[in-house]
C-alpha cells in the first residue's frame, strides 16, 4: 500500500458520507483503543473560555447559597432549608429564613449549590448563588 499524504488523507475524509465517516471513526477508536467523544466534547469548551480575552478562565468551582428572600410560603421555605442542612433546628431554620438575605451553605460544589438552589425555589424562596 502506498504511503497517503496528509492531503490526501484529508481529501478522502472530505469525500466520506456521514455514515462512512461513523464507521471509519469507529474502527480507528477500536484499533487504537481511543475514544474521540471525549476530546470533542472538552474541545469547544476550552476554545470558548480561552477565546474570550485570550487568557485562561477559571470557572468557578465553590459557592455560597444565599437565601435572598423567603417568599409567601415560609414554613415550605424552612422544611427545604432543615432538608438540605440537617443539623439546623427548627428555630436556627426559622431566624436564617426571616433574616434573609442570609447565607445558608457555604463552600459547596456547583452540583450541591444547584441542587439546594432548585429544592429552595420550589419552596418559594428566592436564591442566589455566590
Amino acid at each position: 500500500m502506498a504511503k497517503l499524504t496528509k492531503e490526501e488523507l484529508l481529501k478522502s475524509i472530505e469525500e466520506m458520507s456521514v455514515l462512512e465517516l461513523s464507521d471509519f471513526v469507529k474502527t480507528l477508536e477500536e484499533k487504537f483503543g481511543v475514544s474521540a467523544s471525549a476530546m470533542m466534547a472538552s474541545a469547544p469548551a476550552a476554545a470558548a473560555t480561552g477565546a474570550q480575552a485570550g487568557e485562561p478562565v477559571e470557572e468557578q468551582t465553590v459557592f455560597n447559597v444565599v437565601v435572598a428572600s423567603s417568599g409567601a410560603n415560609k414554613i415550605a421555605v424552612i422544611k427545604a432549608l432543615r432538608e438540605l442542612v440537617p443539623t439546623l433546628g427548627l428555630k436556627e431554620a426559622k431566624d436564617l429564613v426571616d433574616a434573609a438575605p442570609k447565607e445558608v451553605m457555604t463552600q459547596v460544589n456547583k452540583k450541591t449549590a444547584e441542587e439546594a438552589k432548585a429544592k429552595l425555589i420550589a419552596a418559594g424562596a428566592t436564591v442566589e448563588l455566590k
